[in-house]
């Protein structure tokens, strides 16, 4: 389902497991390829993650992670960035 994968982290394991984050879950390239075909996507643009260079390609450019949040709590050093 699409909240399973948007509230979901990315993974370069197979299939779904438990998140290291401590909440939630992970998917594997598996997942995200199935979901895209399945809605006749291309490409899944999720946030709620932090990355440290405002956005992450994974899966094979199936999935992308956006941050749009510069320095993070003000301690993190990271980039923003936005999806045009």
């Amino acid at each position: 389902p699409m909240c399973d994968l948007l509230w979901s982290d990315p993974d370069d394991r197979c299939g779904w497991g438990i998140s290291p984050r401590g909440a939630g879950h992970t998917f594997g390239m598996d997942i995200s390829e199935q979901f895209n075909q399945n809605n006749g996507l291309m490409l899944v643009a999720r946030a709620h993650q932090l990355t440290m260079e405002g956005y992450t390609w994974c899966h094979e450019r199936n999935v992308v992670t956006i941050f749009s949040a510069p320095n993070y709590c003000y301690r993190c050093g990271n980039q923003a960035a936005i999806l045009e």
